[in-house]
């Protein structure tokens, strides 16, 4: 297997402009995390800890093995809206007795950890995840039940919640409810719905309705205790399978719950010698271009992420703007589909395509890495079949059953997106370096399109076209892609499953794909039909 060999200078003046123009954006994001960190504020993390409480956070740490990672999903979902608190849910992959589990944990310093819009979303992608890599999920519980000034938006998809807890464990996917405080309304059903619950004693409060909807309802007066809390659970409904004193005592009962799980994985585990890269992986931060728009050889980045910098490249002679190959990380194998020069040509996408199927033929999970600003146009290019040809590997990427794992480490705009399975192909994980950027179009070219037709409309009406409204146009339709296109926006929308630091690729895409090795790893045995 070819070694990747490394023409990057890490002292250039490029690469001084892209490591400092990375590690502002890196910043940038810490002093976010931190905030997220402080929950709802001081006042009310003070408050909580008053009451003798954990974090969630804490609560995370004290429930997973010692010294054991703790990958953190999507902790930036729903930035730069009203509830930009990470959503007021905390939640990731860590292993706990060996067992690698989901953990969502409500933050009741948010609004008393009640669930908005946002949560949910948050909450559905976690269960995505337990579904397709077949992981028990451990709830963290602490919550009000729905925000209800945006109930109209969380109704529906509340339901669901419930739905998938059910199915979960239909196949066989054990879910673990440890309660901590209040899990009210819509909430009582994350404890009703899970194979184990855990209620920690004078804390844990579980009802359909609180006393004051119990007395505006039926006109009957009754405590929360006798109502909802956690004794009564344990000795009269039945609701709780195990009384805790505390929340260390909870959480140490959840960890016996998982130990006595007997939980297998079903896929293989690592099958090649796990080498360290030969490059140094802290260039990184200085191989992605702080202009977008001057190009940077992804094959730098592989070099500095897969095993040995060992990498097999198929087809490298035909569709060169986009690198297809084998390699391995962390021992797992792995097929690599690269984008090199930005655009996507027939070549590419037939190579593609044909790499796919080969992939699924060997049940090996596929990584994409994104840089690419989409499949070409233009007349020569349509008469070519561009579309036919970009159509066969979007139908390989959506039929392919091999797990997709992907980082945008550029841009990842209009139909190479799709083609490159970005979110709404269903990878089993996608992440974003920090410079990442996603849209239909670029900003000049969204707005081009739309200053041409509107003076198209103009002409066919037979009317003067307004420069001056044209030029204020492209200002702000500019603007407005420019702001919506970053990594930090598109993270907020759920796009992706988090921001991560461009060292800590080839850590983060080891620990996915020790993820999905839990469930079976086999690849598609038929594909659509191929417009030929």
């Amino acid at each position: 297997m070819t070694i990747l060999r490394s023409t990057f200078d890490p002292r250039s003046d490029a690469a001084a402009a892209n490591r400092t123009a990375m590690l502002e954006r890196l910043a940038e994001l810490d002093d976010l995390l931190e905030t997220f960190n402080g929950g709802g504020g001081e006042k009310y993390v003070a408050r909580h800890r008053k009451r003798g409480k954990l974090l969630p956070r804490e609560r995370i740490a004290l429930l997973l093995d010692r010294d054991s990672p703790f990958l953190e999903l999507q902790p930036f979902m729903a930035h730069h809206t009203d509830f930009s608190t990470g959503a007021s849910l905390v939640s990731g992959i860590g292993v706990v007795e060996g067992v690698v589990c989901f953990v969502s944990a409500n933050d009741p310093t948010i609004r008393g950890g009640a669930s908005n819009p946002f949560s949910l979303r948050k909450a559905l992608r976690g269960h995505e995840i337990c579904v397709a890599n077949r992981l028990p999920l451990i709830s963290l519980v602490e919550s009000g039940g729905a925000d209800l000034p945006t109930q109209a938006e969380a109704f529906v998809p509340g339901g669901a919640t419930f739905r998938n807890l059910s199915r979960l464990s239909s196949l066989g996917i054990p879910t673990i409810s440890l309660v901590f405080g209040n899990s009210t309304a819509g909430g009582a059903y994350v404890p009703g719905m899970s194979d184990y619950t855990v209620f920690v004693e004078g804390r844990a409060k579980v009802f359909l309705g609180g006393p004051p909807l119990v007395k505006m309802a039926t006109g009957e007066d009754s405590g929360d205790e006798e109502l909802g809390g956690a004794e009564m659970h344990a000795k009269v409904s039945g609701l709780a399978d195990y009384l805790a004193a505390d929340e260390q005592d909870a959480l140490r009962i959840g960890r016996d719950i998982v130990r006595s799980l007997n939980w297998r994985r079903l896929g293989p585990g690592p099958t090649l010698p796990p080498d360290e890269p030969l490059h140094d992986p802290e260039d990184l931060v200085a191989i992605a271009s702080a202009d977008p728009k001057v190009p940077f050889d992804t094959r730098e980045v592989l070099g500095r992420i897969l095993d040995g910098s060992r990498y097999d490249e198929f087809k490298p002679l035909y569709g060169t703007s986009l690198s297809t190959g084998w390699g391995a990380i962390h021992g797992h194998p792995v097929g690599v589909l690269a984008n090199l020069q930005g655009i996507l040509f027939s070549e590419e996408a037939q190579k593609a395509a044909q790499f796919i199927q080969l992939a699924n033929q060997k049940d090996v999970p596929l990584v994409f890495l994104h840089n690419t600003t989409g499949f070409m146009v233009g007349k020569d290019y349509e008469q070519g079949g561009i579309i036919k040809d970009g159509a066969k590997m979007i139908n390989a990427v959506s039929n392919s059953k091999v797990p997709h794992l992907g980082v945008i480490i550029g841009g990842s705009y209009g139909a190479a997106n799709y083609a490159m399975s970005g979110r709404g192909y269903d990878p089993r994980f996608l992440f974003s370096w920090p410079n990442a950027q996603s849209s239909v179009m670029g900003p000049a070219q969204l707005a081009g399109v739309l200053s041409i037709v509107a003076r198209q409309a103009a002409e066919g009406r037979g009317q003067a076209y307004d420069e001056e409204f044209d030029k204020n146009m492209r200002s702000m339709v500019e603007a407005q892609i420019e702001g919506e296109q970053t990594a930090l926006a598109n993270s907020g929308r759920g796009y992706d499953d988090g921001i991560i630091d461009p060292r800590d690729t080839r850590t983060v895409l080891g620990l996915a794909l020790g993820v999905v090795h839990n469930n079976v790893v086999e690849g598609a045995e038929g594909f659509g039909v191929f417009r030929m």
